[in-house]
């Protein structure tokens, strides 16, 4: 829940990079929710009462609310894959698009700083504070 929190509080920020872990949890959370919000329209009766939809009044208001963040942690993924923002639009290509676009989103971010900023998971990476590092004195090497 901590992921799609903070997600939400940098609400439209583009700059800057995204790592695998908070890109893939919002979209958990963001997914659950709108089952849940479909759910409660339908059971409310808010949906828009055509056959088949499953959207109503409810998913529609949380699916804008969360459009500018949604885009924006997709951009900050792309940026830590070094990777232009602008490479979001693959999913506007029928059927492979949405495709590629997973397959770029799930790949490794890249290690140490890029052009977009400071790599995410440098703590993890090199040993981050309470870790023991190989290049930190006084730590045996294996």
């Amino acid at each position: 829940m901590q992921w799609y929190i903070d997600v939400l509080k940098k609400y439209t920020v583009f700059d800057g990079r995204a790592r695998r872990k908070e890109y893939w949890m919002f979209v958990l959370f963001n997914v659950i929710a709108s089952i849940i919000l479909s759910i409660l329209d339908r059971i409310l009766g808010l949906d828009f009462g055509g056959k088949g939809t499953s959207s109503g009044w409810l998913s529609t208001i949380y699916s804008l609310a969360v459009l500018l963040p949604s885009i924006a942690v997709a951009i900050r993924r792309m940026h830590d894959t070094d990777r232009s923002g602008w490479w979001i639009l693959i999913n506007l290509i029928p059927c492979v698009g949405f495709i590629w676009f997973i397959v770029l989103a799930a790949g490794e971010g890249t290690a140490g700083q890029n052009q977009y900023g400071p790599d995410p998971k440098a703590a993890e990476r090199f040993g981050g504070p309470g870790q023991a590092g190989p290049a930190e004195p006084g730590y045996p090497t294996v």
